[in-house]
C-alpha cells in the first residue's frame, strides 16, 4: 500500500471512530432525557444545547412541551378536585337542613297534598345528597387522590354486611335476600369494594318487584366471582354496554330513584384494584351482576 492509500485509510478509520463516538454521545444524551422525563424531572436547561445535535435539540423541545402539558393536566385536575370539594363542603349543611325540615314538616298534621309535597321535598333532597357524595367519590378516584389498597381477606364478612344493610329495604318490598356462605378469600380493598357491592345490591333490590336477590361466591384458580342475582325487570342487550357509563339510566329505571352513577362508580373501584364487573340479563327474567376479584 502506498503512502496516500495509507493516509486515506487512516482518515477513514478516524472518521468512523469519531462518528461512532458522536452517535454514542447523542444516544447517551437522549437516554438521559428519557430517564429525566420518566422521573418527572425533565428540564431543557439541564442540557448544553450548543453541544447537541439537531435531533437532540428537537427531542429536548418535544420532551419539554410534554412536561409542560403534563403539568397543565395535573393543575386542571387539581382545580376540578378543589371545585368538587368546595361544592361538597358548601352544600353539605343546606342539604342536611332540607332533609331535617322536610322530616319535621311530614310529622305535622297536613292535608294530603301538602304531605305529598313534603315527601317529594325529602326524596329530592336525599337524591341531591347522594349525587354530591357520589361525585366526590368519583372525582377522588379518577384523580388518584384516593387509591384502593387491596389486601388478602375473606369475602364472607363483606357479603354479610351488604346483606344486613339492604335486608330492611328488601323486607319492606316483600322480597327475599339470601346470602350463600363461603370461605373463599380474595385480594380487595374492604371499604371500597363494599361500596361497589353495595351499589349492586341496592340496584338489585330497587329493580326487583317480586322474588328476591341472592348473593353467592364462586372460586376459580386466579379469581373469585361474586354474583348478585335478582328476579327483577332485566336489562335489554342494547343497554347492557351503556349501563356502566356515568349518569346513564335505562328505560326500566325511569320510575326509580337514582342518578345513574352507581354502576360507573362500582366499575371504577374494581378496575383500580385489578378486578372487573360484567352483567348477564334477559328482560323479564332478572339480571346477574358478577364481580371478579383476584385471589391471593
Amino acid at each position: 500500500m502506498d503512502k496516500a492509500g495509507y493516509i486515506f485509510g487512516l482518515v477513514c478509520a478516524l472518521a468512523l471512530i469519531w462518528n461512532r463516538r458522536k452517535t454514542k454521545k447523542i444516544l447517551t444524551s437522549i437516554e438521559a432525557m428519557l430517564d429525566a422525563a420518566a422521573a418527572g424531572s425533565f428540564s431543557e436547561t439541564a442540557f448544553d444545547e450548543s453541544r447537541l445535535s439537531a435531533l437532540e435539540t428537537r427531542f429536548a423541545h418535544y420532551l419539554s412541551a410534554s412536561a409542560i402539558s403534563a403539568r397543565n393536566v395535573a393543575l386542571e385536575k387539581d382545580k376540578i378536585q378543589s371545585l368538587v370539594s368546595d361544592i361538597s363542603h358548601q352544600t353539605k349543611t343546606p342539604i342536611a337542613n332540607l332533609l331535617l325540615y322536610s322530616e319535621l314538616l311530614m310529622e305535622q298534621t297536613l292535608p294530603p297534598p301538602a304531605r305529598a309535597y313534603g315527601q317529594q321535598l325529602y326524596e329530592q333532597s336525599e337524591k341531591l345528597r347522594f349525587l354530591i357524595d357520589a361525585l366526590v367519590k368519583t372525582s377522588r378516584l379518577e384523580n388518584g387522590i384516593v387509591v384502593p389498597v387491596p389486601r388478602p381477606g375473606p369475602l364472607q364478612p363483606m357479603l354479610e354486611a351488604a346483606a344486613a344493610q339492604f335486608a330492611p329495604l328488601a323486607a319492606e318490598k316483600g322480597l327475599t335476600l339470601e346470602l350463600k356462605e363461603t370461605d373463599i378469600r380474595a385480594v380487595f380493598d374492604p371499604k371500597w369494594t363494599a361500596e361497589a357491592l353495595g351499589n349492586l345490591v341496592d340496584n338489585a333490590v330497587k329493580y326487583t318487584r317480586q322474588g328476591g336477590v341472592v348473593l353467592s361466591v364462586t372460586g376459580y384458580e386466579m379469581f373469585a366471582r361474586i354474583d348478585v342475582r335478582d328476579t327483577g325487570v332485566g336489562i335489554p342487550e342494547s343497554e347492557q354496554a351503556k349501563i356502566f357509563s356515568r349518569f346513564y339510566r335505562g328505560a326500566a329505571g325511569e320510575d326509580q330513584p337514582g342518578v345513574g352513577i352507581g354502576l360507573y362508580l362500582a366499575r371504577r373501584i374494581l378496575q383500580d384494584q385489578g378486578g372487573y364487573i360484567k352483567v348477564a340479563s334477559t328482560p323479564g327474567n332478572g339480571s346477574v351482576f358478577s364481580v371478579f376479584l383476584p385471589k391471593p
